[in-house]
């Protein structure tokens, strides 16, 4: 994106891409600019701290941090930053993301991350929360986030309609 990124994207691994995206994916649909890149909290401390420790004089407002098993890169990010953080936990392992997802919401108080769900629905909710905590002090994002919220009103209506004609059509209401 040409404008200067307002939202950082980390994952532990290229292999949490597919899920990663997600979030950038929501991103732009709303024009917020990102950027996205692989650090690793255990593989690559001195990266880590280094991207973290100048996320806000590179302009970053938010970042979000995805993971999978031991999943401690939100928390590190967190520990060294105060822009607000949020943790995405990523089906990585047998346990089909539970130990990443207890190992980011079980931050020590006064440290805190906002963790999202396991996976591209946390992903996309990741996203769209960092869209959220823009709109605070944007109002034409605020906007955009309440019409998207309209459409979605929206659709579950038509398909309620829907459901209500298959219904008669079936013999199954009146």
């Amino acid at each position: 994106m040409a404008d200067k990124p307002l939202v950082g994207i980390l994952m532990g691994s290229d292999n949490d891409y597919e899920v990663m995206a997600e979030a950038g994916k929501a991103l732009k649909e709303f024009g917020v600019p990102f950027e996205m890149t692989v650090s690793s909290a255990h593989r690559t401390p001195a990266r880590t701290s280094e991207y973290v420790r100048s996320a806000r004089e590179r302009g970053l407002q938010v970042i979000i941090a995805g993971a999978g098993a031991a999943a401690h890169l939100a928390g590190v990010v967190a520990a060294e930053t105060t822009l607000p953080v949020i943790a995405v936990p990523i089906d990585a392992t047998a346990l089909n993301g539970l130990d990443a997802l207890l190992s980011m919401v079980q931050m020590p108080a006064g440290i805190p991350v906002a963790t999202m769900a396991v996976g591209k629905a946390g992903a996309r909710n990741a996203g769209l929360f960092a869209v959220q905590i823009l709109a605070v002090t944007d109002a034409g994002l605020a906007e955009k986030l309440a019409a998207q919220r309209q459409k979605m009103a929206e659709g579950v209506l038509a398909k309620a309609e829907n459901l209500q004609k298959r219904l008669r059509q079936d013999g199954l209401a009146d």
